[in-house]
């Protein structure tokens, strides 16, 4: 009976899993933010394009 104790007394205080648990969710946590800002990034570097685009388009030819 007190293997069985001895035991459950030992699972209770084994904290390793709550910690990978922890580490998971604050690496998706980061993969989350990582993929919003790549996105506003990834517009933000369109719209300079976008804009450098018709900056060449506004520009008159070399020979008109």
């Amino acid at each position: 009976m007190s293997t069985i104790t001895t035991a459950i007394k030992t699972f209770i205080a084994d904290e390793d899993g709550v910690t990978a648990i922890e580490y998971g969710l604050i690496a998706a946590l980061i993969g989350v933010v990582m993929a919003s800002v790549a996105g506003d990034v990834g517009n933000k570097i369109k719209d300079a394009f976008t804009y450098i685009a018709e900056q060449f388009d506004a520009v008159p030819a070399a020979g008109a």
